[in-house]
């Protein structure tokens, strides 16, 4: 198990153990981090698992691919850098005690 923190809009602050090699989003929604709806089921399409990367290692996410930025520009809420797609980043060790802000449009 890999953890992950997802900061929701009210601040709180959601300890998250995802299983290596799944996909953030599916762990995020069934412990019902707020925000995190995974309307499209995970294909990049939705923009409802879009976080921000508050905080990750070094080289501990790959960059999105193509389909990802694309979504996240033309459906995303305020996109940002820092931006990621929940559905698109796997749990590696490598992302043990990243942090993700649920993107809700706020600055």
């Amino acid at each position: 198990m890999v953890n992950v923190v997802f900061i929701e809009a009210s601040g709180n602050r959601r300890d998250i153990d995802v299983p290596e090699g799944e996909p953030l989003m599916y762990a995020a929604r069934d412990a019902g981090v707020v925000g995190i709806i995974a309307e499209c089921g995970g294909s990049a399409m939705c923009a409802t698992c879009h976080c921000y990367v508050v905080e990750a290692a070094d080289g501990a996410l790959p960059a999105p691919e193509a389909n990802e930025a694309d979504t996240i520009e033309f459906m995303g809420n305020e996109p940002r850098e820092n931006s990621r797609l929940m559905c698109q980043v796997k749990a590696t060790p490598a992302l043990e005690g990243a942090v993700f802000e649920v993107a809700t449009g706020r600055s």
